[in-house]
């Protein structure tokens, strides 16, 4: 039933709609169907790095919900914390003890990086629950910009801090020597599709439930099963708010992970 045409009368819906980059100024209206042919057609104008779209709205803001969250909303200091103080607190001192936990005590001076690598992107997931709203950190061109940037960063990092030594994490030592070769292929294949794993795992989760409740959306306009769709629909948004946060995490966690094998390659 889904993606018939509008002519036939039958039930009509484009999950995938809402992952469509606009732009913010001189985009089309939407079509009136019931209009007379020969309407002279609106051309949508071009994409370019520049434009603004509604994928640059909703990245502006969630930067701009984690600067009042963690500047304004702790610019007193108090003792006895307000409710933003304490959340941004709670946040600060959440993804603190996971770098250390994770990559030692030598990680915690890139603790500024992987804070701010977890807020993005969870107000980012967050905010695309909105009704309304789009989910930026369901477009892989984001969130490879995010993975790649991690594994960018990690490769450097392990070379400036330890050299050629970097490259003893894909020899293992302690297996038999006729496996070695073996063994180092399987871990330089592995270590290039951190990147990729990273950024789709993410992108590919959020997407997915977006779309899931989209179609139940589409099925709730059928009075027969309206109430199956509607209790479908709360089922599966809660399931997102997990997702949300927990989506976040796990990349951070990850970032953590190939942090620690930069600072300690032998480990």
């Amino acid at each position: 039933m889904a993606g018939e045409a509008h002519e036939t009368g039958g039930l009509t819906f484009h999950p995938l709609d809402q992952f469509i980059v606009k732009p913010l100024f001189g985009n089309c209206p939407p079509v009136d169907h019931s209009a007379a042919e020969g309407t002279a057609a609106c051309v949508p104008p071009e994409i370019h790095w520049y434009t603004i779209t509604n994928v640059t709205l909703w990245m502006a803001i969630a930067v701009a919900c984690i600067f009042l969250l963690m500047v304004v909303g702790s610019r007193g200091r108090s003792i006895i914390p307000t409710r933003l103080q304490s959340i941004g607190e709670l946040l600060y001192g959440f993804v603190h003890k996971m770098v250390e936990d994770v990559t030692g005590h030598e990680g915690v001076k890139y603790f500024p990086y992987i804070m701010t690598l977890f807020l993005f992107i969870l107000f980012a997931n967050f905010l695309g629950l909105i009704p309304m709203s789009f989910t930026t950190t369901s477009h892989i061109a984001v969130t490879a910009v995010l993975g790649f940037g991690v594994f960018i960063v990690v490769t450097m990092l392990g070379f400036v801090l330890n050299g050629s030594a970097f490259l003893g994490m894909f020899w293992m030592k302690d297996a038999p020597l006729i496996l070695r070769p073996v063994i180092a292929i399987i871990e330089v294949i592995s270590y290039f599709v951190r990147p990729v794993s990273h950024s789709i795992r993410l992108a590919g989760n959020i997407m997915a439930g977006h779309a899931v409740i989209k179609v139940f959306a589409g099925f709730a306009a059928i009075a027969a099963i309206s109430p199956a769709s509607i209790l479908a629909i709360v089922a599966i948004y809660g399931l997102e708010v997990l997702v949300a946060g927990i989506q976040a995490y796990v990349f951070t966690i990850l970032t953590c992970v190939y942090l620690k094998d930069a600072l300690h390659p032998h480990h």
